[in-house]
């Protein structure tokens, strides 16, 4: 076992990330690149699968060069990845899914929502598959994004070989094994994993009799052997052709692996970054309103899963710093510093607290910037603020972030009491991701929440559950959760504050009213348009 290693690929929204991890789950080395993203209209978003490969490939090379370990040391590799669209044609490759014709924009990222109108016509046909995923399909799913593909551009449906997500391209195109996650179609494409089927009706319905042949057949669980690197990815990578591949995950999923892979019963996970994800299994099934699954077996095998999540929520914190005229102030000391920005934020949240005890009292924000993905399934759902003054300058910029990260720990709050309404126990909530790198955003949310938030040693543990995946699939480890115990360490703790609850529970108040009063008036406005 010493002297087994594993690596874990990470592919972010905007970066890929790489590390190498001994058998304990010591990280010896890691590596980053950054990744393009296409913005070609409003909530369109695309990527290159070419771009995204050559960048894992580079990770994975300067890992291996800078770990002090040979390559035939290396036993496994997992990969996981966001939730984005890939169309890949008979000879492997891209399809383009852009307006533009672009054949090297092959990937619609998870965050594309031009395929709303195809979602509600989803929702609309109320197939009993649609209780398997809180109700409602959402237009980050794959599902409405093959509609639209369809529907625009038919002829590039038809040319598609192969549709998959992205992880599992991954896959493929580290072995060449034409397999599929269970992971990947249960969370993201309407698949039955209980029942090791689609929902035919479904398909029908939405005009996709054809998808499953456009699927691999082979699906594998989390942490099953999808194969062996080929001999060409071996030679890019700096390794041999005996290295295990481990079968794909989605990022999020990754993470939540190894945050409750140990300690599987009522400990949800938090994925916090561009958006937030909310992971919890159950022994049994649990149907949540606006809350995705119950998945059989998706994230750890024999366990049902849930997940909640945010459309944005690291994002919209850098989107509201951006808006401030104290932005060019915040730029320029953190370059002359050599900090973050939100490390010097938060040093001006602290400044402005010592003189206002409640900076935000009067200050709501609304976190439906890019719609809202749980609990209200709503994509065309907007984000407000209540109480803007004329104040300008550093302490504006404060209590406007303050009142951000608030009002999304308020929406994670929002998820974790739906889901305790519909049946779920929730005792212990376990994070990691970008939010963890911010002390004032944890201290939100343990006291938002009112959970003890528990942290991993490892600062980048979503990378490490990747890692885990392929250790289990090379045999090293028998199961996930053997894996977990051992590979996964205790962080810090961050216990809430009593005392900030009964001010928590005014603004949480306002924070659900904001929205009900905001569809009031979308709708008689709309309303209005449509005279």
């Amino acid at each position: 076992m010493s002297a087994s290693f594993f690596i874990g690929v990470d592919v972010g929204s905007a970066s890929v990330r790489a590390g190498i991890y001994d058998a304990q789950g010591r990280r010896l080395t890691f590596a980053v690149r950054p990744i393009a993203q296409f913005h070609i209209a409003p909530n369109q978003v695309e990527q290159s699968s070419e771009d995204i490969w050559s960048s894992v490939c580079q990770v994975v090379q300067t890992c291996v060069q800078n770990a002090g370990v040979s390559p035939e040391s290396v036993c496994s590799i997992g990969f996981d990845a966001t939730c984005s669209l890939v169309a890949v044609g008979e000879k492997g490759k891209g399809i383009s899914i852009s307006e533009t014709g672009d054949e090297s924009h092959d990937i619609m990222m998870w965050m594309d929502h031009r395929a709303t109108y195809e979602a509600q016509k989803i929702n609309a046909t109320r197939d009993p598959a649609l209780e398997f995923v809180g109700g409602e399909v959402s237009v980050e799913m794959e599902l409405p994004k093959v509609c639209w593909l369809k529907r625009h551009f038919p002829e590039r449906y038809q040319q598609a070989w192969r549709l998959f997500d992205l992880a599992d391209y991954l896959v493929w195109r580290a072995t060449g094994n034409d397999v599929a996650s269970v992971c990947t179609l249960s969370c993201k494409w309407n698949y039955l994993s209980h029942e090791k089927r689609f929902s035919q009706s479904l398909l029908e319905r939405v005009g996709l009799p054809d998808l499953p042949k456009k699927i691999p057949t082979t699906i594998l669980q989390p942490g099953e052997l999808a194969g062996y690197l080929r001999t060409d990815v071996a030679q890019a990578f700096g390794l041999t052709t005996k290295v295990v591949v481990a079968s794909g995950m989605i990022d999020a999923h990754a993470g939540g692996l190894a945050l409750v892979g140990s300690q599987p019963e009522h400990n949800l996970a938090l994925i916090g970054g561009t958006s937030n994800c909310h992971m919890l299994v159950s022994p049994q099934p649990v149907n949540v309103p606006g809350v995705w699954g119950p998945y059989w077996g998706a994230m750890l095998p024999g366990w049902w899963l849930s997940e909640g999540g945010q459309s944005a929520a690291g994002a919209l914190v850098e989107w509201t710093l951006r808006q401030s005229d104290a932005w060019p102030e915040l730029h320029h000391e953190a370059e002359k510093s050599g900090e973050s920005i939100y490390a010097i934020v938060n040093r001006w949240v602290d400044s402005l607290e010592k003189r206002d005890i409640w900076p935000t009292a009067q200050l709501h924000v609304l976190a439906d910037h890019h719609g809202n993905r749980s609990p209200r399934a709503n994509p065309l759902a907007r984000g407000a603020v209540s109480g803007l003054t004329l104040e300008q300058g550093t302490d504006a910029l404060a209590r406007y972030y303050l009142a951000t990260l608030q009002a999304i720990a308020y929406g994670t709050r929002h998820i974790i009491e739906t889901m305790a309404q519909a049946g779920h126990v929730i005792t212990q909530l376990t994070v990691c991701g970008g939010v963890t790198k911010n002390p004032t955003w944890l201290r939100e949310y343990a006291n938002i929440t009112g959970l003890a938030l528990h942290l991993c040693a490892d600062d980048d543990v979503v990378t490490l559950g990747a890692a885990i995946t392929g250790a289990v699939a090379c045999g090293a480890f028998k199961t996930l959760t053997d894996a977990a115990k051992v590979m996964v360490h205790q962080g810090d703790i961050i216990t809430p504050n009593p005392s900030t609850f009964d001010f928590h529970q005014a603004k949480y108040q306002a924070y659900i009213k904001m929205y009900e009063h905001q569809q009031h008036i979308m709708r008689n406005m709309q309303a209005w348009c449509e005279q």
